[in-house]
């Protein structure tokens, strides 16, 4: 949603979300309710403070006058980035850099891990995560700038492990094409994770990158149910669509595989079967998976929104979290956190193994290549007389 081979199919934000939970009972407090006419198309039902705010609480003024509330229109801020490639030194991750063109993200998965990173910001991981979008115009700029550092050393960097880089902002400001031609000019290698569909803009320069070993992608199929999908992930393409991305990337000779992430324990855990049998036939070479995670703020909005969405079936699907917890909705423990532990899960596990190996998606991505990585002297502007340097192919 992609990364290195045997990658889990999603990666923590760039800020440490996955910090300990302590007490992880679910808030019942019930915020002001926000009217479905205000967050139409939104994943989540509340706005609730984030874990370093002050207590966002609205308030009657007074007046006894009805007042029209407007509904949350996406806000994009240009806030350009003073770095661009972020290191990571976890020991269930295959890789060790990545780069989020966006903080915040439309797509408005209810179930998305990156939310608690928007608390950083001091807005909520709430309605503000998908309303309140942080866009690095300078991007591809400060990727150029440090790849061209000279303590520089090429390892694949992974794209969209925070939020998803190909969000319906992307349309209109091209900031990951931006860094994909900067990774192309420089023969760098590149993992991408994705839901939207938007990707197939770029299948130019995914298609020459593939045929130098440069580029993996990992497209998320979560349900095949589209009205499931709609709920759950509101402004994502439906999954129908998403199937067509992986053959049309896969008849560019891209090398694609289907992320099964996440799996919704109590709703989407009868699927994963079909998935894989349609991602097959759609042309993945290989497949993925994760367990749904509920870190920090993410308990809270998650059991708001399947008790307003799901209420014949809320408590079950809290139940099967902490069945996989130990009594808890998560679990921080390395290696664990993805994909949770006890015989539920361990169900679950088998059942996706069998079903990889019977549509042939057990086998690993294809290795990205380090070796051709090369710095183009010159710019457009003024281009060079000479050919391009290699450099820092090697172990750091």
């Amino acid at each position: 949603m992609s990364q290195p081979p045997d990658a889990p199919s999603d990666a923590p934000p760039d800020a440490p979300s996955d910090a300990p939970d302590g007490d992880d009972a679910i808030d019942e407090s019930t915020p002001l309710p926000i009217a479905p006419a205000r967050r139409r198309a939104r994943g989540v039902i509340s706005n609730r403070s984030g874990r370093f705010d002050l207590t966002r609480e609205e308030t009657h003024d007074g007046w006894d006058i009805e007042e029209e509330r407007p509904a949350f229109q996406t806000q994009v801020i240009l806030q350009p980035a003073r770095r661009i490639i972020t290191r990571n030194a976890s020991p269930d991750l295959s890789f060790d850099r990545s780069i989020n063109p966006y903080r915040g993200c439309e797509h408005g998965c209810i179930y998305c891990y990156a939310r608690p990173s928007h608390a950083y910001l001091g807005f909520s991981p709430g309605l503000d995560f998908e309303t309140r979008l942080i866009a690095r115009p300078n991007a591809a700029h400060l990727l150029e700038s440090e790849l061209r550092a000279r303590h520089y050393r090429v390892a694949p960097i992974a794209i969209g492990t925070n939020t998803d880089p190909y969000q319906p902002i992307e349309r209109d400001l091209g900031i990951m094409r931006g860094c994909l031609e900067v990774l192309e000019r420089c023969n760098h290698p590149v993992t991408i994770i994705t839901k939207g569909t938007l990707i197939e803009r770029d299948r130019d320069i995914l298609a020459r990158m593939a045929r130098r070993g440069l580029v993996q992608v990992g497209v998320s199929v979560t349900t095949l149910d589209a009205r499931v999908s709609r709920v759950m992930e509101p402004r994502v393409p439906l999954p129908a669509r998403r199937l067509q991305s992986i053959q049309r990337l896969a008849e560019a000779g891209v090398p694609v595989r289907v992320m099964v992430s996440p799996v919704v324990p109590a709703l989407t855990d009868h699927e994963p079967e079909a998935i894989l049998r349609a991602a097959a036939r759609a042309g993945a070479g290989a497949a993925s998976w994760i367990m749904l995670r509920l870190p920090l703020e993410i308990a809270d909005l998650y059991a708001e929104w399947a008790r307003a969405h799901f209420p014949d079936r809320a408590n079950r699907m809290l139940a099967r979290m902490r069945d996989m917890h130990g009594g808890k909705l998560y679990d921080t423990q390395w290696h664990v956190r993805w994909r949770g532990r006890g015989p539920y899960a361990a169900l679950v596990g088998q059942r996706i193994k069998v079903a990889m190996r019977r549509n042939g998606l057990d086998g690993k991505m294809p290795a990205l290549r380090c070796d051709l990585f090369a710095l183009p002297l010159g710019d457009a502007a003024q281009p060079s007389l000479f050919w391009s340097l290699p450099r820092g192919a090697g172990p750091a």
